[in-house]
């Protein structure tokens, strides 16, 4: 693909951490986050997400988010379908 073709990048971020309640989200120790990565797109992280998600099934203090990054960056922009 060249430049002209690719999809316009809408960065996302997944991360992860055991919480100290199980409603809300204040983590347990912030120095243990798991940072899984930054994805170029909305599926790509939720793949990511659910594959943590999935592995960490047996604690249930333990959760991982999807940040919208592109968002922050621009929130002006409505490009997302998974508004």
């Amino acid at each position: 693909m060249t430049e002209g073709n690719q999809p316009k990048q809408l960065l996302h971020l997944v991360f992860g951490g055991e919480l100290v309640h199980l409603d809300s989200i204040e983590f347990r120790d912030l120095t243990q986050l798991d940072i899984v990565g930054i994805y170029p797109n909305y599926k790509s992280a939720y793949d990511a997400w659910r594959g943590k998600a999935q592995e960490s099934v047996d604690n249930a203090h333990m959760r991982y988010f999807i940040v919208h990054m592109h968002r922050l960056l621009d929130p002006e922009s409505s490009d997302d379908p998974h508004v």
